[in-house]
């Protein structure tokens, strides 16, 4: 499958880079030469180290890691971003990023248009834990009082946020399939004082939807604002694989409040690129401030006039619209194609594990993320299998991860022991379009690593 003659990274790329280098300099050439000549030789001494020193890290961009959610960026979002680099522009206002916040500005409405709104107030921010602080400053400020619910498979930030923010916070228990639990959301929106619901669209520990529709009806009952936290899921929208009760899900995402979603993790963007979406333009009341030298060269709106932070690098949005440029967000076009690869392959690995009788396994993955366990005596002497496997398993030069989770995600066979509430089973996040390729290598290695480990 693969050809030691041929380098793993991308390096013939750099000549196209050179070239829009060159074009992009041709824009310049009225201007005097400024900067000094660098020392070659020193700058070669201090890459050379970088290079070496960056060896130490796992092949995330090889489809053999298939551990946690990292996605390698796009080539065309490395060279849009590098290329920008040598202007460095700085998206908080037009003075600092004339080109680069334009650009911003139109990648944004094309993820807006993604999920159904024409009409909305959004931007890019640091990462997909910024952009759900902001909106959750927005529903504090409008609702002070409202405690804001997740469920317990939430990502961790929303209760971390809301201690920052000041505002309360509450846990909602889980069912059988990591989604949040209806009913026991229906007793606590009973007591009163539920501002805000998040709504997790893909948990990122087992790929999750939390019932969106359902949610719905009961923000008619109760009057709480929906925010949808889709950092990792969002993008599956266009994807035409999932299941029924999941499609209805992302069908009335155009209903939610805010919605989050983190173009560097499947929108094929470097780190950090999150961005926050809000369906009413006038919340942007909330984040009116004064300037006294930075939004003076244009009447046009300042991105900085529309979001907490202050100074963004302009090159994350140079590479999401180049990004948006080459592979629209449309269905059936090549990037959807790559969601719906990913699936494909987490479902086709789903498929042999829980064919094999060595294994535990949880629900169906609703989209790219499956999580197991090897079958053992008892819940603590299988957590110490899987810790096991995932060593040995790094070894063979496959890369999985660990989780620790609750046992009633798991069909436990009859006998097994249950000593403990939860399970540290092994993880795959199957994210690169190239997975649905390398699903029978990958359970090749998972297979020799079972026969090694599982007694």
């Amino acid at each position: 499958m693969e050809n030691p003659a041929t380098p793993n990274l991308d390096i013939d790329s750099l000549q196209l880079l050179r070239n829009a280098l060159e074009k992009l300099d041709a824009g310049f050439s009225a201007l005097k030469p400024a900067a000094p000549a660098p020392d070659q030789t020193a700058l070669e001494n201090v890459l050379m180290e970088v290079a070496g020193r960056l060896q130490d890290n796992y092949p995330y961009f090889h489809p053999l890691y298939a551990g946690q959610m990292l996605k390698p960026p796009h080539k065309v979002a490395r060279l849009a971003y590098m290329l920008a680099m040598w202007i460095n522009p700085n998206n908080h206002a037009l003075d600092g990023g004339k080109a680069s916040s334009q650009m911003e500005k139109e990648a944004v409405a094309e993820i807006a248009a993604m999920f159904g709104w024409e009409a909305f107030l959004g931007h890019l921010t640091s990462g997909g834990t910024m952009a759900n602080l902001e909106a959750l400053w927005v529903a504090g400020q409008l609702n002070p009082a409202g405690r804001i619910v997740a469920s317990s498979q939430a990502h961790y930030t929303h209760s971390r946020i809301s201690a920052v923010l000041k505002l309360g916070y509450e846990s909602i228990p889980t069912d059988r399939l990591g989604r949040m639990d209806i009913e026991a959301l229906k007793a606590r929106l009973d007591q009163g004082g539920t501002g805000t619901v998040v709504a997790t669209v893909g948990t990122t520990a087992t790929g999750s939807i939390d019932p969106l529709p359902e949610l719905l009806k009961l923000r008619e009952q109760y009057g709480f604002r929906i925010h949808v936290d889709s950092a990792y899921g969002g993008y599956f929208k266009l994807a035409e694989n999932l299941s029924v009760d999941t499609a209805r899900v992302y069908e009335c995402l155009d209903q939610a409040d805010s919605i989050v979603v983190d173009p560097h993790k499947h929108g094929l963007q470097p780190y950090g690129c999150g961005c926050i979406l809000f369906h009413d333009p006038a919340v942007g009341r909330f984040y009116k401030h004064d300037s006294p030298y930075t939004y003076f060269s244009s009447n046009e709106l300042h991105l900085g006039e529309i979001s907490l932070e202050c100074s963004r690098a302009g090159a994350t949005a140079v590479g999401l619209w180049a990004t948006q440029k080459l592979l629209p967000l449309v269905k059936g076009g090549e990037f959807a194609l790559g969601l719906q690869g990913g699936r494909e392959a987490a479902l086709a690995l789903w498929q042999k594990i829980k064919a094999d009788k060595r294994f535990i396994s949880a629900f169906r993955p609703e989209l790219d993320i499956i999580i197991w366990a090897p079958r053992a005596a008892s819940v603590s002497a299988a957590s110490q299998m899987a810790r096991s496997m995932f060593a040995a398993a790094e070894e063979k030069h496959l890369y999985l991860a660990l989780a620790n989770l609750p046992v009633e995600f798991f069909d436990l066979p009859q006998g097994m022991q249950r000593d403990a509430d939860t399970i540290t089973c092994l993880r795959s996040v199957l994210m690169k379009p190239e997975h649905r390729e390398w699903v029978n290598e990958i359970w090749g290695i998972i297979d020799q690593v079972a026969t090694e480990v599982i007694v």
